[in-house]
Parts: C-alpha cells; structure tokens; sequence
C-alpha cells in the first residue's frame, strides 16, 4: 500500500480487478489493506497494480469453507449426553 501511484506499473479498479479474477470487490479491498495485495487507496475506491494482481492469482491458496460445518460425531454423542442430563 502506497500514498502515490507509480506511473510505471500498469494498475486497475476495483472492480475491474474483481472481473479479471473472479474475487469480490470486498475481498479484493480486505487483501488490499492487509498489504497481501500492492494498490492504492485514493478517498474511498483503491486502484490494483496489475503485476501484484496476476502475482497473487499465481499462488496456491488454501479454499475456504464450502457451507455449514457438518457435526463430527463426537459432537453428535456430547449433545446427545448433554440432553439425557437435563432430561433427567
């Protein structure tokens, strides 16, 4: 993150990015401001450098959740012992 804009290194909007990659708006801005992504901020909308962009999209990452957690069964049983508690 940096208060000037390079000339020399090609840059994008937000949103622009967000088509480019796939990542949301949101998302593109929270990587922005945890500096996992080289941009700027000017007043409110950020603009992405290019080159950070691609450079980012090239790693591997982790994938996050895919919906709710299912229930171990561990979990199952405690809730089960759980409710005979109070049951009796």
């Amino acid at each position: 993150m940096s208060d000037q804009i390079k000339i020399e290194r090609e840059y994008m909007t937000t949103p622009e990015a967000a088509r480019l990659s796939g990542l949301s708006k949101n998302y593109l801005a929270t990587l922005l401001r945890r500096g996992k992504l080289e941009g700027v901020q000017l007043a409110r909308d950020w603009l992405v450098y290019r080159d950070s962009l691609e450079a980012y999209l090239a790693t591997t990452r982790k994938p996050g959740p895919k919906g709710p957690r299912k229930k171990s069964m561990q979990d199952s049983n405690t809730a089960a012992n759980e409710e005979k508690k109070t049951t009796t």
